[in-house]
């Protein structure tokens, strides 16, 4: 998955979230031909409304909302290429801004807009997948691979099993028949890995593997088949899926979704508390100017951005390190200590290969 996607759909996520239940949230929606003045002209306007000293009308959230969105807006001289869009609220005494100056769509149509919610509909058409889950069921009778990404699930393979049921006759002609039928067993998994190897990592690799089907036969195939290692590393979960069909794939997709989103976030998680754990070492780098001299020194093996920077920070410093081999992970504010690794640490961190002097 792309850098800036990540960034662009983990942003969207928190601000998709974020609801009041005052009309004191700001957007901010401006198309590349306007001038930096008249995107201006409202949000000063309304502010130096509500900054009179005998303005009650408008709620003090409100006021904090306007200058945050005021502030960034006098950061540019002129409109982006693309179009400009800056979100600014306060809910529980938490300030919550985003702007987007370099969108991946051209923002052709003007918002402001104070209200419940952000208003987000400039980047709906924003279709580009943060992540590639492979989708792989396993049963008696058959298998299924398909692909889920943003736009839903693809059906990418579905095909049968020749394992035939169990025998109901008995002695060695019983014995023989299991023996074969298990050998049979045994080549139909093979035969799944195989095309899960082909699909899911030579045709267009994915982010990560959910694994479905009846009960037992999930087990039994990741104990028996030659699935490849990098399969196996991906494997987000397991669960319970009837039929190998795409209403089953499907059924994966919904019942995976928990996974998926604990996944991604358990390996923030993980380096972050890493990050943490070794501030004061020289194992690590923070604030903008160490891990700038990192990356020239091409120290830095994980990368930690979080979500309060600016999109095109995050794709500079994330593509910088990227290209040296290293990882970049994006901490959005709203996780377990992402405020404070915002406000300590201005939002930039490093772990590092080696110490830099």
């Amino acid at each position: 998955m792309s850098l800036s996607n990540y960034d662009l759909h983990e942003r969207l996520d928190r601000l998709s979230n974020v609801s009041a239940d005052r009309d004191i949230l700001v957007s901010l929606a401006v198309p590349s031909g306007d001038s930096i003045g008249e995107a201006r002209q409202p949000v000063e306007t309304d502010y130096a409304e509500a900054t009179q000293p005998d303005e009650q009308s408008f709620p003090q959230p409100l006021v904090d909302a306007l200058e945050a969105v005021r502030d960034r807006l006098n950061a540019y001289d002129e409109i982006p290429e693309n179009g400009l869009l800056v979100y600014g609220g306060v809910l529980d005494g938490n300030l919550i801004t985003a702007t987007f100056d370099d969108p991946p769509v051209e923002i052709d149509s003007s918002i402001y807009a104070h209200d419940t919610e952000f208003d987000l509909s400039p980047l709906e058409s924003v279709t580009e997948p943060s992540a590639t889950y492979g989708l792989l069921v396993v049963e008696r009778g058959g298998a299924a691979l398909g692909r889920l990404d943003d736009e839903g699930v693809e059906e990418i393979d579905v095909f049968d099993s020749d394992v035939p049921d169990k025998s109901g006759a008995g002695g060695q002609s019983a014995e023989r028949f299991e023996r074969d039928r298990e050998r049979q067993k045994r080549e139909f998994f093979d035969d799944v890995a195989e095309r899960a190897t082909v699909a899911f990592i030579e045709d267009d690799e994915i982010d990560g593997l959910l694994l479905g089907g009846t009960t037992g036969i999930v087990e039994r195939f990741q104990e028996e088949a030659e699935l490849d290692h990098e399969l196996e590393d991906l494997i987000a979960g397991e669960f319970v899926v009837e039929y190998a069909t795409k209403q089953g794939l499907e059924q994966l997709a919904e019942r995976g979704q928990e996974a998926i989103d604990e996944r991604d976030r358990e390996e923030v998680s993980e380096a972050l508390d890493r990050f943490l754990d070794d501030v004061g070492s020289d194992e690590v780098a923070y604030g903008e100017a160490d891990v700038d001299d990192a990356l020239e020194y091409e120290a830095v093996d994980t990368l930690l951005l979080s979500t309060t920077l600016e999109g095109t920070t995050i794709q500079e410093l994330g593509e910088r390190a990227e290209e040296q081999g290293g990882e970049t992970l994006v901490v959005p504010d709203d996780f377990p200590d992402g405020d404070r690794f915002a406000d300590a640490f201005d939002g930039i961190g490093a772990i590092l290969r080696f110490p830099i002097e």
